[in-house]
């Protein structure tokens, strides 16, 4: 048998539980974490440990949270404006601010910076916030408002 850790071959492997998993593991491997199963000879002996870690007094018990959570649905649904392009260049217009001088705050090429403007290029979402950050406009707007 394989041990899921090491990828030794052993002959035999234990049920081993490491932080949330459960792996068969070869004795070497195994004392890295607690047993699932108790071994043969002490499956008649009772277990002195308790299940559950005892709770300091004065502190309340808390409990896990493991729901799977979707964060594309906590985030919304957020697309670039139609106007997005234009949006970028009257604030840096607004703020007197030369193509290079936006290119300099924003650690991009001016290059980048012009074709932001005429609407040639699909920004990252990084640089979406580092835009709406820096030149304090709203790139981003929710399609399900506009219809």
């Amino acid at each position: 048998m394989l041990c899921e850790m090491c990828g030794n071959d052993v002959e035999t492997t234990r049920r081993v539980r490491i932080e949330q998993s459960i792996l068969q593991l070869c004795p070497a491997c195994a004392r890295f974490g607690t047993p699932v199963d108790p071994p043969p000879a002490a499956a008649a002996a009772p277990s002195p440990r308790t299940t559950e870690p005892p709770v300091p007094a004065g502190r309340p018990a808390r409990s896990r949270r493991l729901e799977e959570r979707d964060l594309y649905q906590e985030i919304g649904e957020l697309e670039l404006a139609p106007d997005w392009g234009p949006r970028v260049r009257r604030a840096r217009e607004a703020l007197a601010w030369t193509p290079e001088e936006l290119a300099k705050r924003l650690n991009e090429k001016k290059s980048v910076v012009l074709k932001l403007e005429g609407g040639a290029f699909h920004p990252p979402d990084a640089l979406v916030r580092k835009l709406e950050h820096l030149l304090k406009v709203r790139l981003r707007a929710d399609p399900t408002a506009a219809g």
